[in-house]
């Protein structure tokens, strides 16, 4: 059995089942996913929305090494949603999305919220490695599903994605997502798996896996070993703590002002406004910058 430890609000736990070939992630986000909610006064299908998106890019992010960062994109037209953006540096999250302000109902399809659209998910795996984009349809009925779509479309490979966001009197926000992917056998020495058919292994994770509730996945009082542990306690599980998850939005005035400062004096003078002061607004924390040109 794995050894349970003190339940951490914030938390990423990577995990790994040898015999099946199979890795995964869980993540939970309380104080951070309310950090980044609290920043705009969105109605409860949005902030709902928005925080499911958070814990999908934690979730992705998670799998990149220190220095990279993801970026989780959805971009559409013809519903009360036409941007919404999230990205992953460092267990750092933050995110924002952008509404005409009509109603959403809660648990609406991605048709019926952004009307027709992409996602575009893009990594930066390090400072060395090269960027890479992939986009796929905002079709379904989650973006959890999108990225699954995602995942077999532009990386080939078998992913399963359960996220859950709810709503709790007295924490705020709770967020819980569970990442599980069969890897290619060929990285480890054995046969080549075909994204085509169903491998016994992935079948065998897939039904455990699908047996997670989004009750347990926001349930606080169970840590992420337990988690894993109901899952796959008939096999062989490594884990490893990933980066605490912290609210990550990177608008101090010295970095604007160092942004603002690359840009040639009469350019600066152009974005000055009738009071001589160049303005800047964060979208992520809804915060605003006055400096001198």
């Amino acid at each position: 059995m794995l050894e349970s430890v003190a339940p951490v609000a914030d938390r990423v736990l990577g995990f790994t089942v040898g015999a099946r070939n199979v890795r995964g992630t869980v993540v939970r986000l309380d104080a951070a996913l309310n950090a980044v909610l609290a920043a705009h006064d969105y109605p409860a299908p949005l902030a709902t929305l928005l925080g499911e998106a958070l814990v999908l890019t934690a979730l992705l992010g998670a799998t990149l090494r220190d220095d990279g960062q993801l970026t989780l994109q959805a971009q559409a037209s013809g519903g009360a949603v036409d941007l919404l953006v999230c990205d992953y540096r460092a267990g750092a999250v933050r995110g924002y999305l952008r509404h005409d302000g009509s109603d959403v109902t809660m648990g609406a399809d991605l048709g019926a919220v952004f009307g027709e659209g992409h996602l575009a998910i893009t990594l930066d795996p390090s400072t060395s490695a090269e960027r890479y984009q992939g986009i796929v349809p905002l079709e379904g009925a989650s973006l959890a599903e999108a990225a699954e779509l995602y995942f077999f479309q532009s990386e080939q490979l078998p992913t399963m994605l359960e996220i859950a966001v709810r709503w709790d009197k007295a924490r705020g926000w709770i967020g819980g997502g569970l990442l599980v992917q069969h890897l290619a056998r060929a990285e480890i020495g054995g046969e080549r798996l075909s994204v085509a058919d169903m491998h016994p292994d992935w079948s065998h994770a897939l039904a455990l896996a699908s047996t997670m509730s989004d009750a347990e996945l926001t349930d606080i009082t169970l840590t992420e070993e337990d988690l894993v542990w109901r899952l796959f306690h008939d096999d062989e599980v490594r884990v490893t703590p990933g980066a605490v998850p912290t609210r990550g939005c990177r608008c101090t005035l010295a970095h604007i002002t160092g942004v603002i400062a690359q840009f040639p004096a009469d350019e600066r003078a152009e974005m000055a406004g009738d009071d001589g002061r160049i303005k800047v607004d964060c979208a992520f924390c809804a915060r605003s910058f006055r400096l001198d040109p």
